[in-house]
């Protein structure tokens, strides 16, 4: 018989969220995980069969526990400043990372990233009764934002310019 569980998965998960989304699938060892989530080695690859395993459980996580919960807010979102406000302060680290790190070299991920976006997409489609091609420009550009900061005040501008959709 073997022994029972000393972490809680569910716990471990959210933790490796945290990390894949704070230093990406790359930056992150088995080491790391092993030292930062408190799970052994073995019980690791017994749980989750390997690195990218936890990984895409992380993954599936962040986008059900952030992005859904964000589709809904921006499904009720009257304005595009509303939508950019939405997006470019939900916690999207996790998915950023899996966009440009590993989307491209991973199928798997890919499928996941893609999935998320056009969620993302169609609930600003909806709210804002526009085509689904212009409200994927608008999360590109509220997600741009996101990469680099905001500067000079990018998404003020862009809202005066975005009143036209409204």
């Amino acid at each position: 018989m073997g022994r029972r569980r000393a972490f809680d998965e569910d716990e471990v998960v959210r933790a490796a969220v945290g990390l894949f989304g704070g230093r990406a699938y790359d930056g992150v060892s088995v080491d790391d995980l092993v030292t930062h989530l408190g799970v052994h080695r073995n019980s690791l690859y017994k749980t989750f069969g390997s690195k990218r395993g936890l990984y895409l459980v992380a993954l599936r996580r962040h986008l059900a526990d952030d992005l859904r919960p964000l589709a809904e807010k921006l499904a009720a979102a009257t304005d595009s400043a509303t939508v950019l406000r939405l997006v470019s302060s939900a916690d999207l680290g996790l998915l950023l990372l899996a966009v440009v790190e590993r989307a491209p070299a991973d199928e798997e991920v890919a499928a996941e990233v893609t999935a998320a976006l056009a969620s993302l997409d169609q609930a600003i489609a909806d709210a804002l009764d526009i085509s689904t091609e212009l409200a994927a420009a608008l999360t590109a550009a509220a997600l741009g934002l996101r990469l680099r900061g905001n500067p000079d005040g990018a998404a003020v501008a862009l809202t005066q310019h975005l009143d036209p959709l409204n």
